[in-house]
């Protein structure tokens, strides 16, 4: 019963933490040498996403276990929960402008 104790946003962090990892495996491909580089760039988009999440989760897991005493770690891991959270959003957003922007060059 100690999984209930856990609460449903640390639930969500640990699935999302799990799903960042099968999507980063998901993308591994062994065949790189045959995409073109917007593909190329599409998928180094979806890396940084997932990789970006990944961190963010992180830092919110080691806010929740109690760190030292010492405020600069505290301070250093919500700077960086902070900075992978708009990082994370910034590729997001770049996904479908990148799209946008390789349908306009091609007509």
């Amino acid at each position: 019963m100690q999984i209930l104790n856990l609460g449903w946003h640390n639930l969500l962090m640990i699935f999302s933490f799990g799903a960042c990892i099968i999507g980063l495996l998901l993308l591994i491909d062994t065949k790189s040498d045959k995409l073109n580089e917007l593909e190329e760039s599409e998928q180094i988009l979806f890396r940084m996403t997932f990789s970006y999440w990944m961190l963010y989760c992180v830092c919110v897991g080691l806010q929740k276990i109690g760190l030292p005493e010492g405020e600069i770690v505290l301070m250093s891991v919500n700077i960086t929960a902070a900075l992978s959270y708009f990082l994370t959003f910034a590729c997001v957003l770049c996904l479908p402008l990148h799209r946008l922007s390789v349908k306009q060059v091609e007509q």
